[in-house]
């Protein structure tokens, strides 16, 4: 396999382009550039434990493509550079992980990259042009970073781009949307914020005010749609004088 590799700062993604282990053409900044979300999944060839976790995200990727068809790619690639193709494409099929990961090999550059080898080391990325990022990261995989994930995906999926978001954010997500109760807001910012939350509808008329005060990190604000009449709205966040919106759907 030839790979062209450009070498970025730490939490920027790395290009890697060239064949997969079967043969396939690959880039990783086309496909961030034609607005996919791509996981990358380091894994060391004799921990048992990496499978689990890969399974976990395949699953919740995959049933984001059934709404986005084919915009959630994954790549396994082995945490150094002496794993065989051979070995990384029997990794990804005696898992069952074939329906999301592309086989590679030679992922310690990558690794280092990130921030250096945990088991596993999973890294999602998205964005296109200037605006290509990394919007998740873990040396330790969990269970909820499967949510967050999620919500980070579902973000830049979104009627806003994860490159429209206020510069504070990494994501803004609404979920479940549709919605017939509870909704919860997730919010991704890299530094504290003074905001507003709150919902209009389609004539910009608000009718409810989620919160008003100041927050940072990784949190989620919930409101219970029942008392809102079926029908489009939008979830406003309005933060250092930018505004970004997050389309809400209510089916009752």
């Amino acid at each position: 396999m030839t790979f062209l590799n450009t070498v970025g700062k730490a939490q920027t993604p790395m290009q890697f382009s060239g064949v997969n282990c079967n043969g396939a053409a690959v880039d990783l900044y086309a496909d961030l550039d034609s607005g996919k979300a791509v996981i990358l999944y380091f894994f060391m060839p004799s921990c048992g434990s990496c499978v689990p976790p890969a399974q976990r995200i395949q699953t919740m990727a995959n049933n984001i493509n059934a709404l986005y068809p084919g915009m959630v790619k994954g790549f396994a690639f082995p945490f150094q550079n002496v794993t065989s193709c051979t070995y990384t494409s029997g990794w990804v099929s005696s898992g069952n992980l074939g329906t999301l990961y592309q086989p590679m090999d030679s992922g310690a550059a990558h690794v280092a990259n990130y921030g250096g080898f945990g088991m596993p080391t999973v890294v999602l990325l998205g964005g296109s042009g200037a605006n290509k990022r990394v919007i998740f990261s873990s040396l330790s995989f969990g269970t909820s970073d499967t949510t967050k994930m999620r919500d980070s995906i579902l973000a830049l999926f979104s009627t806003v781009g994860i490159a429209d978001l206020p510069s504070e954010l990494n994501a803004f997500s609404v979920y479940p949307n549709p919605a017939s109760g509870l909704v919860s807001i997730n919010l991704d910012l890299k530094e504290t914020v003074n905001m507003i939350i709150d919902v209009i509808d389609i004539a910009g008329k608000q009718v409810a005010i989620i919160s008003t005060d100041k927050q940072s990190g990784m949190f989620t604000k919930q409101f219970n749609t029942v008392g809102l009449p079926s029908g489009n709205y939008f979830v406003r966040l309005q933060a250092n004088g930018k505004t970004a919106i997050q389309k809400l759907t209510v089916n009752h």
